[in-house]
């Protein structure tokens, strides 16, 4: 199942073996066949053991007889592991091979313009992927996902990767990160604060407050760059070894319908599908909180078309800090959960 990103979902409101009977050979019954009446008594010499007959040579052109060894298997080296991999299925193995050994021919399709893009590495939420080269752990890890978000199907992972491969480079994400963003403009609507209980990265989105949601939204591709950038900086926060997912808060404190114009609803949709398409597998958990009853309505109403696994990875909890502090401390320790929610860390 894909992962759910960005505001869209909340309010734009991934022998059977056959044994043959084996016949029994028939014992034949001899009839003895009684000795003849006459019996000549033998010789000394006849009751001595008679000399074994030497083995008779082959003849030079007679080929030996050879017995042909049985072929050795050839044994499979083991699969570089680590503690997200060991808890892969068979099956998951299975078609995880194929889609690795199918990694060269998707970069050449990926960057047809690259003739060596069969055999150049990439790079993907700090994880190397080496097509020529690919076992190994953490490029499991990061494949899986797109095994996962399409149900094991190979093919539709394939062009699911190929296509966020693609993306990746026209959208620019190594740019992205080190694009230098308007002073103040959305340095309070993102935050990346703490680790949760199991360690994994949380992220805080502040839609709410005393901001200008009017300028915040004004360059819609602005806004996504910087967006993308953010994420960008919370995957470098995995190690694909042991942590390989995000827990997401969406505080909307202070959002009204009327503070919603046309480019917030179009930001909210873009990102929406950004990180669904090109982020699959990534979330954990997503709480949505401060979340006025209006705007929880709508939420719900929209419970029908969202897919029940992504469904399970939502929260929506209402305002104040008993109720918002009740939902979160489950995952998020006291030490690591702002003040402003409820917890003991300084925050943002």
């Amino acid at each position: 199942m894909s992962n759910t990103e960005g505001f869209a979902p909340e309010i734009t409101t991934t022998p059977i073996h056959t044994q043959a009977t084996a016949t029994e050979p028939t014992l034949v019954e001899t009839t003895s066949v009684p000795p003849p009446a006459t019996v000549e008594t033998p010789t000394p010499a006849a009751t001595a053991e008679a000399p074994q007959p030497a083995a008779t040579p082959k003849s030079p052109t007679e080929p030996a007889t050879v017995t042909a060894a049985s072929p050795e298997k050839t044994q499979e080296a083991p699969e570089p592991q680590n503690p997200l991999t060991e808890k892969f299925t068979a099956q998951e193995w299975i078609v995880l091979k194929e889609f690795r050994d199918a990694l060269p021919e998707i970069l050449a399709l990926a960057f047809p313009d690259d003739p060596k893009a069969k055999e150049t590495p990439i790079t993907m939420w700090g994880v190397k992927i080496d097509p020529n080269n690919p076992r190994n752990a953490k490029v499991s890890v990061v494949l899986m996902k797109f095994l996962r978000a399409r149900n094991l199907s190979v093919r539709d992972a394939r062009d699911m990767f190929q296509t966020t491969l693609r993306w990746r480079k026209s959208f620019d994400v190594e740019g992205a990160m080190t694009q230098k963003y308007p002073e103040g403009l959305f340095d309070s609507m993102g935050h990346i604060y703490g680790k949760d209980k199991e360690g994994r990265p949380v992220m805080y989105n502040v839609y709410g407050g005393d901001q200008d949601l009017k300028a915040i939204f004004s360059d819609v591709q602005l806004f996504l760059r910087w967006r993308v950038a953010l994420h960008e900086r919370m995957m470098q926060q995995l190690d694909f070894e042991s942590i390989d997912q995000t827990l997401q808060i969406h505080d909307y404190e202070g959002v009204s319908l009327t503070s919603r114009d046309a480019n917030s609803k179009s930001a909210a949709s873009e990102a929406a599908n950004i990180f669904s398409s090109h982020y699959p597998e990534l979330l954990f958990k997503k709480f949505f909180i401060n979340v006025p009853t209006l705007l929880n309505w709508i939420f719900w109403a929209f419970k029908s078309i969202i897919p029940a696994a992504t469904l399970a990875k939502m929260s929506v909890v209402g305002t104040g800090h008993h109720a918002i502090h009740k939902a979160l401390s489950p995952y998020i320790s006291e030490e690591e959960l702002p003040k402003r929610y409820g917890g003991h860390a300084q925050g943002f």
